[in-house]
């Protein structure tokens, strides 16, 4: 977005000046009349993994012209919102400043906002960071020297990082709130100094992760060919620099009509949107796009900022993005500040259009860092999972009813109800599959309208729960005994909360399956062939793309390969490098193209494929290499 004004800080959004085109899937849903009480019923599919809970996942922004961002209360708020990675130097900001120097071409530095100073922030509330290189005013050396400094000088193990921010705002497309002083403002320039970037800043620490900036598509100036260029900003930076960076930058500001648009804009939005940077991860970076990720760097809603709207909204964003494929999401901001002349009321709470989630003590808000309602909202992600866990499927039946459900590491399985209804408690039915839970009332965790705290109790059951007006609820669920044959239980016996029993497919103990594959998921079989098979993927909702390895166990060469595959779920496969992929049914062949078929003892060979899915994407089972049995990796 455009710079900064320090003084009140504000971030002024371009979305509002005329060179914004329709958002897709935009929606003009008008808000729910008193009477419309809601009743709805959720079904969790426990054995559906839609992704894990990236450590990467919760992030926020801090800026150099704010200087509460290393107040001592920070860290242990940051850490109790569950808020694990720390955006810095701030926004457009990025382009002005000099690390060295801890200043900006124009701009206002706070005292104490240093890259040190925020450093240690970030340590001590258990976070990462993620640091904006300086495209537009600075240098590839810059750059490399920052890295040098942080993880060679320092330590500090930076492991992401972008080169600029919004760099589509040059001025290329007509719009110029972010700062570039290169001669040419071309996506076609961008691409090739970030290659520059990339080489410089990789030389001195191969370890780090690149991102590229791109437009969110369907906002602009996606589609759009500027001077310079034969194609649209995205796909003329991918054609360039896709085989050669780490991740892809987004940011999400959807623009809303009404409180119900804006809740309605994770479901409308983000999976469409998703879809479209995996389609063109997997276009141009080829057998690498398994390891090309999404970082939504900056997210918010635009309007009603600190009141219940907002606070609703704010975990949807996050777990909806991370449903759909994305490693991180960034709310815009820590703190940023208000103009006091803005000040209204919304659903009876003063909302300041203060895009923080802590106040910034300005002259009309309340003391520094009171948290707003996106905050609580976003800590109560911290009830539902943690970074490890598994985001799996939850539908629902009422649009005015949101579910998110997490399988933990433990066996036990949470999920998140969200009301959106601003009048009217909703009475919510539940029914699980892969999962029987407890029939003991679970543990309730809820975050209610206008709210200042997150309260908790025992209550309802686990297949029935009202949950009230404009609120967020967690139910946490510990698995009952039983054995699971297809997803259902059907009787055994608990011990100390863990489900013991047999299932199809391997014996399960604690969530934990071992055993001979028989129909079931398990990866691989046992093995009676020279070869290991490694199969990793990057999932979203009906989508997906996978990264296959085979090693050569033996002590001769493998000349010429087929490795043979079955799909336990509905996958197919669209498209695939580095081998001829065909597909019958659920059984897959792949074989080896003319550069690549001889594995030397020792060696691997990798292949790579995009596939879609509508209800199970479990991967492969029972790999065999010219017919011979492998085990997994």
């Amino acid at each position: 977005m455009r710079r900064f004004v320090p003084t009140p800080i504000r971030r002024p959004f371009v979305w509002a000046t005329a060179v914004l085109v329709a958002v897709v899937g935009a929606s003009t849903a008008a808000s729910p009349s008193a009477s419309a009480a809601v009743t709805a019923s959720v079904s969790v599919d426990a054995g559906q993994r839609l992704a894990t809970i990236p450590a990467t996942g919760v992030g926020t922004n801090v800026a150099v012209y704010d200087g509460n961002m290393n107040h001592s209360a920070v860290p242990g708020l940051l850490n109790a919102a569950g808020i694990k990675t720390v955006r810095y130097p701030g926004g457009s900001y990025a382009d002005i400043y000099h690390w060295q120097t801890n200043t900006t071409e124009g701009g206002y530095v706070a005292a104490n906002t240093d890259f040190d100073t925020y450093m240690g922030t970030v340590k001590a509330a258990g976070a990462q960071p993620i640091v904006i290189a300086n495209y537009g005013s600075g240098t590839p050396q810059e750059a490399a020297d920052w890295v040098r400094y942080a993880n060679v000088t320092k330590g500090y193990g930076v492991k992401y990082w972008e080169i600029g921010n919004e760099i589509y705002g040059n001025g290329e497309y007509g719009a110029g709130w972010e700062t570039d002083h290169h001669s040419s403002h071309s996506a076609t320039t961008y691409a090739t100094n970030l290659l520059q970037y990339a080489s410089a800043m990789k030389a001195v620490d191969p370890t780090v992760k690149i991102g590229a900036v791109l437009t969110t598509p369907g906002n602009w100036p996606d589609g759009i060919t500027g001077p310079g260029d034969t194609q649209d900003w995205n796909h003329t930076v991918l054609s360039i620099a896709g085989s050669k960076i780490d991740f892809v930058i987004v940011h999400h500001y959807p623009t809303s009509t009404s409180e119900a648009d804006l809740l309605a804009k994770p479901h409308a939005e983000i999976p469409g949107m998703a879809s479209t940077l995996h389609s063109l991860i997997s276009q141009y970076a080829g057998a690498h796009a398994a390891d090309v990720g999404i970082a939504v760097t900056e997210a918010n809603g635009n309007t009603y900022r600190d009141t219940a709207p907002n606070g609703l909204f704010a975990p949807d964003e996050y777990l909806t993005w991370m449903e759909n494929g994305a490693f991180n999401v960034d709310w815009w901001a820590l703190h940023n500040g208000t103009d006091c002349s803005k000040v209204t009321t919304v659903d009876g709470a003063t909302d300041y259009d203060d895009y923080g989630v802590l106040s910034s003590g300005a002259s009309c808000e309340p003391a520094l860092n009171t948290p707003f309602a996106p905050y609580y909202g976003t800590q109560m992600i911290t009830k539902l999972g943690a970074p490890g866990d598994t985001l799996v499927q939850a539908t629902g039946s009422s649009s005015l009813l949101t579910a998110h459900a997490v399988k933990r590491a433990n066996g036990d399985v949470d999920v998140m109800l969200i009301n959106k209804d601003p009048s009217n408690a909703a009475t919510v039915s539940l029914s699980y599959s892969g999962f029987t839970p407890s029939s003991a009332a679970p543990t309730v965790y809820t975050y209610g309208k206008n709210a200042t705290s997150i309260t908790s109790a025992t209550t309802g059951s686990p297949n029935s729960q009202t949950v009230p007006a404009y609120s967020i609820v967690v139910l946490q669920l510990h698995p009952g005994g039983g054995t699971t044959t297809g997803g259902t239980t059907t009787g055994g016996s608990t011990t100390g909360g863990t489900t013991s029993g047999t299932t199809t497919g391997g014996t399960t103990t604690g969530g934990t399956t071992s055993g001979t594959a028989t129909g079931g998921t398990t990866t691989g079989g046992t093995g009676t062939g020279n070869c290991t098979v490694t199969y990793t993927k990057s999932e979203w909702q009906g989508g997906l793309t996978a990264d296959v390895s085979v090693t050569n166990t033996g002590s001769t060469p493998v000349n010429g390969w087929t490795l043979a595959f079955g799909f336990p779920g509905d996958t197919k496969v669209t498209s695939a490098w580095n081998a001829t992929v065909t597909q019958s049914g659920s059984a897959v062949s792949a074989k080896n193209l003319s550069y690549n078929g001889t594995i030397a003892a020792g060696a691997s060979v990798s292949f790579g494929f995009q596939g879609t899915w509508s209800g199970n994407d479990a991967g492969p089972t029972g790999f065999t290499l010219n017919g011979a049995a492998c085990t997994s990796g």
